[in-house]
C-alpha cells in the first residue's frame, strides 16, 4: 500500500485523492481547512502549505506529492511562488516524486493550436507566473534533485468543477435563470473535466514515462452555448438565455470584486478560439476525454441529490 500527499481540496484535488484510496492506496489530503472527502483510506489535514516544515513532516514517507493547490485567484503572482516554492521544497527534502496541476495559461496568446511543444511566452501576470512556477520545478528535475511532471488541464467541467461555466452558465441552467457569461458563446473552446484531469493525474504518477516534461489533459472541446444547451437537455430545462458580458460591464464588476479584472488577461482564450491538442496523453497512456453528456449527466445527477430533503423526523 502506498502513501501519497494531495495539497488542495477542490474538486480536482477530491477526485484524485477518491482514486487514489479506491486504489488501495493512503492518501493524506492537505489543506487550510483540513476538509474533504470522507474515506477510510483519506486522512484529512489542516495545515497551511506555506509551513514548509510542518509540510516536510507530513510528507515524509510519501512516495508522490500531487500539488493541486489553488490560491486565490487575483492574488497568483505573489501567492503562487511561495506556495510553490515550499511544496517543492518538502517533496525534494522527503524524496518524493511532484505531479503538479498546471493549466494554459502560460502560453499565453497563441495562433492555432495548443500543444505541450508551443512555446510558454505568456507576458499577463497568472501565466507567467505559471511559467515559471513550471521552470523551477523542471530545472530541479533536470539537476537530479526529484522527478516532477504537470498536467496542463482547460476550463473545469463537471461535478464539483469551479470555472467560469460552472460558477455562471451551469448554475443558471439549473436554476432556469438567465446568465451573462464572460466569454463568446459560439467559438470552439477546450474543457477539461475533473474526472478526467484526476485520472490522468494518477496515471502520470505511476508510469515513469511521465517524468521530466508536461502533459496536456484529455479536453473535451465544444462550445459555451452547445454544453450550455446539452446540459438543459440533460436536466430537463428551459433553452439556456445566454448572452456575452461587455468589457464595459466586467469593469464595473470589477470595481466591487477584483476576480473580474483578472479576466482581461485570458481574453485570448475566452474570446477567440482555443483548441488544445491532447493526444500526447492518449497516444503514450491512453488517457482519453468523457463525452459531454457524460460528464454533464453528472452535474445533473449531483444537483439532484443536492436538493433532496431529509423529512423532519418530528
Amino acid at each position: 500500500m502506498s502513501t501519497h500527499v494531495v495539497i488542495g481540496r477542490g474538486g480536482t484535488a477530491t477526485a484524485t485523492a477518491l482514486s487514489l484510496a479506491e486504489a488501495g492506496d493512503r492518501v493524506r489530503m492537505v489543506s487550510r481547512s483540513g476538509l474533504g472527502p470522507t474515506h477510510p483510506d483519506v486522512e484529512l489535514i489542516a495545515l497551511d502549505a506555506l509551513d514548509t516544515t510542518a509540510l516536510t513532516e507530513i510528507a515524509t514517507g510519501a512516495g508522490t506529492v500531487f500539488n493541486l493547490a489553488m490560491p486565490a485567484y487575483h492574488t497568483w503572482p505573489h501567492t503562487v511562488p511561495p506556495l510553490f516554492g515550499s511544496i517543492l521544497s518538502a517533496t525534494e527534502t522527503v524524496g518524493a516524486d511532484l505531479v503538479m496541476l498546471g493549466n494554459l495559461y502560460g502560453y499565453g496568446p497563441v495562433d492555432g493550436v495548443v500543444s505541450e511543444r508551443t512555446p510558454l511566452a505568456a507576458t499577463g501576470s497568472k501565466g507567467a507566473v505559471r511559467a515559471r512556477m513550471w521552470a523551477d520545478a523542471l530545472a530541479a528535475h533536470e539537476a537530479g534533485r526529484l522527478r516532477v511532471t504537470e498536467l496542463r488541464a482547460g476550463q473545469f467541467l463537471g461535478a464539483g468543477a469551479i470555472s467560469i461555466f460552472s460558477l455562471l452558465v451551469q448554475s443558471a441552467v439549473l436554476a432556469n435563470t438567465p446568465a451573462r457569461v464572460p466569454q463568446e458563446l459560439d467559438l470552439a473552446h477546450s474543457f477539461t473535466a475533473i474526472g478526467d484531469a484526476a485520472a490522468a493525474l494518477v496515471t502520470l504518477a505511476r508510469d515513469d514515462r511521465s517524468w521530466g516534461r508536461a502533459w496536456h489533459a484529455p479536453v473535451i472541446t465544444t462550445t459555451v452555448r452547445e454544453a450550455a444547451n446539452r446540459l438543459a437537455a440533460l436536466a430537463d430545462a428551459a433553452t439556456p438565455e445566454l448572452a456575452v458580458l461587455t468589457d464595459a460591464e466586467i469593469t464595473e464588476l470589477a470595481e466591487e470584486d477584483p476576480f473580474w479584472a483578472e479576466l482581461f488577461e485570458t481574453r485570448h482564450m475566452s474570446h477567440r478560439e482555443f483548441i488544445v491538442d491532447d493526444s500526447a496523453i492518449r497516444s503514450t497512456f491512453g488517457r482519453t476525454a468523457s463525452t459531454l453528456d457524460e460528464v454533464l449527466a453528472e452535474v445533473v445527477t449531483a444537483d439532484a441529490a443536492a436538493r433532496v430533503t431529509i423529512p423532519d423526523a418530528g
